[in-house]
């Protein structure tokens, strides 16, 4: 089983992809970080045929590869952040995400105004027009600060670790 990692975040320092690292060292055989995100090109649906820019079809290939899909997304002025839709808008022409188990945790700071519930909001209207299945118990609120990101951009809080471990086992009790 694989649980494939997508941040919607393009920051080097993020928390959000922090969290999807330390799932990644946290379960290496289960989990599969995906790192191409800036690497998309600008949604055309003149584009979306075969073949397909070498990063779409990456993106693609790994979602195809994948038995679950786990997100941790930020919020950037009251919604996704455009990266991150683009990379959604470019699931829509391809046939990986419907049925897929999905979660995502919000790493959205205390200190955020919204808790990030607008990029969440946004982020399950896109999945339920791509037919993904949101698993319910892998949706998670965890608030993190810069402060709980170590050196090595892994968080070793045991709450923040049992709280990914809770998303993991939910998205492998729903995969195929």
């Amino acid at each position: 089983m694989t649980v494939l990692l997508v941040s919607g975040s393009t920051r080097a320092g993020s928390t959000n992809t922090a969290l999807l690292r330390t799932a990644a060292a946290m379960d290496p055989q289960r989990t599969r970080l995906y790192d191409g995100l800036a690497a998309l090109p600008a949604f055309n649906p003149d584009d979306d045929v075969e073949p397909l820019p070498p990063a779409v079809a990456d993106l693609r290939g790994a979602l195809a590869a994948a038995d679950a899909l786990l997100i941790c997304t930020p919020e950037y002025a009251g919604a996704l952040p455009g990266a991150f839709k683009n990379l959604l808008d470019w699931t829509v022409g391809g046939a990986e995400m419907p049925g897929l188990p999905t979660g995502w945790i919000n790493a959205a700071g205390v200190a955020a105004p919204t808790g990030g519930a607008g990029a969440h909001t946004e982020l399950a209207t896109v999945l339920g027009y791509v037919q993904a299945r949101v698993v319910p118990a892998a949706c998670r609120r965890v608030p993190l600060s810069r402060a709980q990101v170590g050196d090595d951009g892994l968080i070793d809080d045991p709450a923040v670790r049992a709280e990914i471990r809770a998303a993991l086992d939910a998205l492998g009790g729903f995969a195929p």
